[in-house]
């Protein structure tokens, strides 16, 4: 189950999954960015989410037109979908029911162990993201985040204002759960904190804006 959230928790990714499933000969990280308006660096990370799931084989291909370049990665589905019987959606059901633990809390208390529970998700991110060295600035760890975000079906970016630098979400994974529970959003605000601690250095987050709580996009300030 553990593996089966992994490569599938991200709605996209299950997109891209299923799109692979389509295609005999296999797929491209272009192929896929195309097709998903991603970024090439995006689709690369969930595709090789899916290989390291065992979901895609991963093989080196020189394209139609042969020639003397790098060849480029191709992923094939690795043989009949194992263990993929488990319903793809149970990730909804898991943050439908954190929602509803922590609903349960005190609102401080509650606040406070989602936003420490994102933060040490975070974390755990940035390891893989970064292992062993810290990003060389404060602005390149930012602008990783937003991808990293980004993969996990927040498509965030970020950007300047002023004097500081922000982070906006424009879709949430949380969002269904978010509206009832808004407490939620903390675990959000602690995946930012954990990542950027990561890979940068303590950092202080705020949260400006909250689409579960009617605004145009999830804004957090760092």
């Amino acid at each position: 189950m553990v593996a089966v959230t992994s490569a599938f928790g991200d709605p996209t990714r299950r997109q891209i999954y299923l799109f692979s499933r389509e295609h005999d000969d296999g797929v491209t990280a272009g192929e896929v960015a195309e097709r998903f308006a991603l970024h090439p660096n995006v689709a690369r990370h969930h595709l090789d989410k899916l290989a390291a799931g065992g979901y895609l084989e991963v093989s080196a291909s020189r394209g139609q037109q042969g020639g003397a370049g790098r060849p480029s990665k191709r992923y094939r589905v690795s043989g009949p979908a194992a263990g993929l019987e488990v319903p793809l959606r149970g990730d909804d059901l898991m943050i439908t029911l954190l929602g509803r633990a922590l609903a349960m809390l005190p609102p401080a208390e509650a606040e406070t162990m989602a936003e420490e529970v994102g933060e040490m998700y975070g974390r755990e991110l940035a390891a893989h993201m970064s292992p062993g060295a810290g990003q060389r600035s404060f602005r390149a760890a930012l602008h990783a985040v937003a991808d990293a975000l980004t993969a996990h079906g927040f498509a965030a970016h970020a950007e300047a204002r002023g004097t500081s630098l922000v982070l906006i979400k424009e879709s949430c994974p949380f969002f269904d759960t978010a509206k009832q529970h808004p407490v939620i959003c903390a675990v959000d605000r602690g995946m930012v904190r954990g990542m950027l601690t990561g890979l940068y250095g303590e950092v202080v987050t705020a949260s400006e804006s909250s689409r579960a709580q009617g605004d145009d996009a999830c804004v957090t300030l760092v």
